[in-house]
């Protein structure tokens, strides 16, 4: 057995440093404390709470996938943080969920509406379809009997508790046709409440007025049966549609015109004549909207001429900042420079600002009637900088560089200040130039670091939506395209007006511009990063 020495008694009667019960205490957290246990109830009580709420609407919608999925992330997140093992999982949770919301759903479902004509008139079901159109026709019988009425209401949403006039009690909602309940609360002959509903008041049901007048609810699953209809939410009258629908022929009849309107296939009711009854509703296109973007003349105009613009634009623009930022590093990398920390504060100063707010004052600057630029530089003139086809190209052209140059100047400093001085003192020695020194050393090795940014950056602004869109929104319009498209739009801002610009919103056709945006990038990006390993054979 060894005798302990008098240094180890010396060390084991030592209390502990400061350091030492600190380290103590995080690893004590770490391992389960009452404090970290507190918290996870707490936070994962709320996150429960928000997700039992989020299954309870998704059920009411019957979306059954959605909910399924929502109560098996919830309940594997329960068991992973209340467990004392899975460190990683732990870690990995919040940022996979993250991931999958963020990006890995939004590109699936963008991929999935690229293949139906999700858009303004076709972004529901059919059966929400027919019974918009047979509401919008709805016209109230004249001789139609008086219900009482009374307006309850459950999870944020309004029902009708109506009597009749043999004393039957029905219950139903704008998507739930009346059905008979037996268990309402009479107030002489009429019900007044219902177990696990709310009974609006005088007071309630004015300050819900509109929602309540807006109200249809069906008297059966048959909406050619008419429905219920309310303007003062004390009695009910039947409406009937002038529209008949019938279901197993699949045609919509307008009983004032005697017009029939069939279900071809298309996503709406079509007349003989080709007009059609809106809404309509959503449907499995196939390719029609990559065919259309390619094959309709004028869709496939005005989305060539954007696309070229926009390889032009991501282009110039890279180069430019580029050329800029590595003479002005050039310069303030000389050793004769004076001053240089101040004036490389100066250069930064425009990567400082947010971009959107800097597009917006130059906006203003470049004002073709009050603007700063006319009317101070140029002595009020007037130029329209952001009117004219080519006058706006040059001007965005201008602000991104005066954006972007200052990044190009960071990392091309950073760069330049990387490479060794002995290779450009041994080739100063063998008699090379300035000129030979910068095209044959200092440049292919400032490749090495700055090629991938380059790529970057060119991927960047081939999708720099606020510039354009703060600057010139896109203009001048093009009033021949088929779609919302402007001189200067690029691709993304095409993109955005088609999907959310203008009346007739066609996210179908902008989810399929978005898939070959990505297809372009992503091959450019490849193409790109393939031929930069030859550079790597520099160092």
């Amino acid at each position: 057995m060894t005798t302990p020495t008098t240094e180890d008694r010396d060390t084991a009667a030592k209390p502990p440093t400061k350091r030492q019960r600190q380290a103590a205490n995080i690893a004590d957290a770490a391992s389960g404390g009452w404090k970290l246990l507190l918290f996870k109830v707490i936070a994962l009580g709320i996150i429960d709470a928000l997700a039992i709420y989020a299954i309870f609407v998704l059920i009411q919608s019957d979306q059954w996938i959605p909910a399924i999925i929502v109560l098996a992330v919830t309940g594997a997140a329960n068991w992973i943080y209340f467990s004392r093992g899975n460190l990683p999982a732990k870690y990995l949770v919040p940022g996979l969920i993250f991931l999958f919301v963020f990006q890995i759903f939004a590109a699936l479902y963008t991929g999935y509406i690229a293949f139906t004509n999700y858009g303004t008139g076709h972004n529901s079901t059919k059966e929400s379809a027919v019974n918009a159109l047979m509401l919008a026709a709805q016209e109230r019988v004249p001789d139609s009997p008086a219900y009482e009425l009374t307006i309850v209401e459950q999870l944020g949403e309004f029902s009708f508790l109506v009597t009749e006039s043999d004393g039957d009690v029905l219950l139903g909602g704008s998507e739930r046709p009346l059905a008979e309940v037996s268990d309402a609360e009479m107030d002489g002959d009429k019900a007044v409440s219902l177990p696990g509903y709310n009974t609006l008041g005088f007071g309630q049901i004015v300050a819900n007025q509109n929602a309540i007048a807006d109200m249809a609810v069906p008297l059966s699953d048959d909406p050619n049966d008419g429905a219920l209809r309310t303007p003062d939410g004390s009695m009910a009258y039947v409406y009937l549609s002038k529209l008949v629908y019938d279901e197993d022929a699949g045609t919509m009849t307008d009983t004032r015109s005697g017009v029939v309107y069939s279900d071809i296939g298309t996503g709406a009711f079509t007349a003989g004549d080709g007009t059609e009854l809106m809404p309509g509703w959503q449907i499995n296109v196939g390719a029609d909207n990559f065919v259309r973007a390619f094959s309709e003349e004028s869709i496939r105009g005005p989305f060539f001429t954007v696309l070229i613009w926009t390889f032009v634009f991501a282009f110039l623009s890279v180069f430019t900042c580029f050329a800029l930022g590595l003479f002005v590093a050039i310069v303030f990398n000389d050793p004769r420079m004076k001053s240089k920390k101040y004036y490389r504060v100066l250069m930064i100063l425009p990567y400082a600002f947010p971009g959107f707010l800097s597009a917006l004052v130059w906006a203003g600057m470049m004002n073709q009637e009050f603007g700063f630029i006319n009317e101070v530089l140029l002595g009020g003139a007037n130029i329209p900088w952001l009117t004219n086809e080519w006058l706006a190209k040059f001007s965005i052209l201008l602000v991104n560089l005066w954006l972007g140059f200052p990044y190009m100047f960071l990392i091309c400093t950073g760069a330049l200040q990387a490479i060794p001085e002995d290779v450009q003192e041994a080739a100063r020695v063998d008699g090379a130039s300035a000129w030979q020194v910068f095209h044959a050393i200092k440049l292919p090795l400032l490749f090495v670091s700055v090629a991938p940014l380059l790529i970057s950056s060119f991927a960047f602004n081939f999708n720099n939506f606020s510039l354009i869109y703060m600057l010139t929104g896109g203009g001048p319009r093009d009033v021949t395209a088929g779609v919302n498209v402007g001189a200067t739009d690029i691709l993304i801002t095409m993109v955005y007006k088609v999907a959310f610009v203008g009346s007739n919103a066609d996210y179908g056709l902008a989810s399929a511009f978005s898939i070959i945006i990505f297809i372009l990038v992503a091959t450019i990006s490849v193409l790109a990063f393939r031929r930069t390993k030859a550079l790597e054979e520099l160092n």
